[in-house]
């Protein structure tokens, strides 16, 4: 055999060893790819199924069915109908005589109070509202569905273990027997909680609700949006359009790039110092917390209308300046519609960014317990993802399975806001 013939042989060998690497590194390379991606598909699942698996529940409550004797010697004495009176009156007292008569047995004054405790604080304006829509209730008995107490709805969802011994359990031996002869009797049901969307916040587990903090935080990105999108919008036609090249703009570009990066928690920091502290803005309203909000959402609102204009081809610009557009026309009739679903896009994200923020709002005192459901921009009031984090330092067992739900509810919004984003994208972009 020639010599040239075998150093071609040792040559496609060598060739072919190296081949034999570099596939088999490219094999690893895409396990461990799918590894990754699986392993991150793997927590995501188990942190989902954590958060509707505590959740879940809060959408269901637990409610007592009481027979009600509305005393006219208590709720109208003077017999005039008055609304003031008729709101002002002691149902309480008529809630608790309907749980007496129900166990007449039940005596002294700790017991009672047990008893009383079965039914939530609410029950008394529960009777109160419906005194009120119909006056011709009093002097009746009427059949009225009250939420349980907390610890009573936990019991029931099985949160509380029957078994365990008395002094570790709140739900104490003789509510048992009385939440057992309830049920017997065909009183205790569970039905949809609707007071966990129609409720502000609560001291009481069973009477919160997310209405508050879902309107506190609707009226935050409408002030964000009303000021953030024309002001980006703005600035990212100026500078991709208009702004001369030199230093400055130069400047002002790395600043916005820097700001898109910095945490949120400065705007909050930069929000106490000029909007309440100089301007003297209320502390805890929405409009502070869209000021702040629009601060930190601009610089991501700026990026992608910038990116949306460069996406517009030259030749759409210089056809209109070619048929004796002026640039300003060029930009505003023919330039910036093209590039308006890629900024609507980008919108959407950095409203979707601004949903979920809770450091910014904490700073400006939206953390405060606000129970009132806010009427407008100026009242005090919370946002969603600040009323979680009150719910999660609350010590009561009910309140994991509210702040679970209102999580789930936070992140039906995020998907919502992101899936319009990508329907507006697909159905408006074009592609050049």
């Amino acid at each position: 055999m020639s010599e040239p013939a075998q150093t071609e042989r040792d040559s496609f060998a060598r060739v072919e060893a190296g081949m034999k690497r570099r596939r088999a590194a490219e094999r690893r390379f895409r396990f461990f790819g799918k590894c990754a991606v699986g392993l991150g598909l793997g927590f995501l699942v188990i942190l989902f199924a954590s958060i509707v698996g505590n959740g879940y529940s809060a959408f269901w409550q637990t409610r007592i069915t009481l027979d009600v004797t509305i005393d006219e010697a208590i709720v109208d004495p003077a017999g005039t109908r008055d609304p003031a009176l008729l709101r002002a009156a002691d149902y309480g007292a008529l809630i608790k005589q309907s749980l007496r008569e129900m166990f007449p047995d039940v005596s002294g004054r700790r017991n009672r109070f047990a008893l009383y405790g079965l039914v939530s604080n609410g029950a008394n304006f529960d009777l109160r509202d419906r005194v009120l829509a119909d006056p011709s209730l009093i002097g009746s008995k009427v059949a009225l569905s009250v939420a349980a107490d907390d610890d009573v709805d936990m019991l029931m969802k099985g949160h509380i273990d029957r078994g365990a011994p008395e002094a570790d359990r709140r739900v104490k031996d003789n509510q048992l027997a009385w939440i057992d002869a309830l049920e017997a009797d065909g009183r205790i049901r569970s039905a949809f909680n609707l007071d966990f969307f129609s409720n502000g916040d609560s001291r009481d587990p069973e009477l919160a609700g997310i209405r508050g903090a879902l309107m506190g935080s609707i009226f935050t990105l409408f002030v964000t949006l009303g000021l953030s999108f024309p002001l980006a919008v703005a600035a990212a036609v100026y500078l991709e359009e208009f702004a001369p090249k030199n230093r400055w703009t130069d400047l002002i570009e790395v600043n916005i790039n820097n700001l898109a990066a910095v945490p949120s928690i400065v705007f909050g920091l930069l929000g106490l110092a000029v909007f309440i502290n100089f301007f003297t803005l209320p502390r805890s309203a929405p409009i502070v917390g869209g000021l702040v909000l629009t601060l930190m959402t601009l610089p991501t609102i700026i990026i992608a209308s910038r990116a949306a204009l460069k996406s517009v081809p030259p030749s759409i610009r210089e056809g209109a300046l070619g048929v004796g557009a002026s640039p300003m026309q060029a930009v505003m009739y023919h330039v910036l519609p093209l590039a308006l679903p890629g900024m609507l896009t980008g919108t959407i994200i950095g409203m979707a960014q601004a949903l979920g923020e809770t450091a910014p709002l904490l700073m400006i005192g939206m953390v405060a317990f606000i129970a009132d459901v806010p009427a407008g921009v100026f009242d005090p009031s919370t946002a969603l993802p600040v009323q979680i984090y009150l719910w999660a330092d609350s010590p009561e067992r009910a309140y994991v399975e509210k702040t679970s739900a209102a999580i789930i509810v936070l992140l039906l919004f995020l998907a919502a806001m992101n899936a319009l984003a990508v329907l507006l994208r697909r159905r408006f972009e074009r592609r050049w």
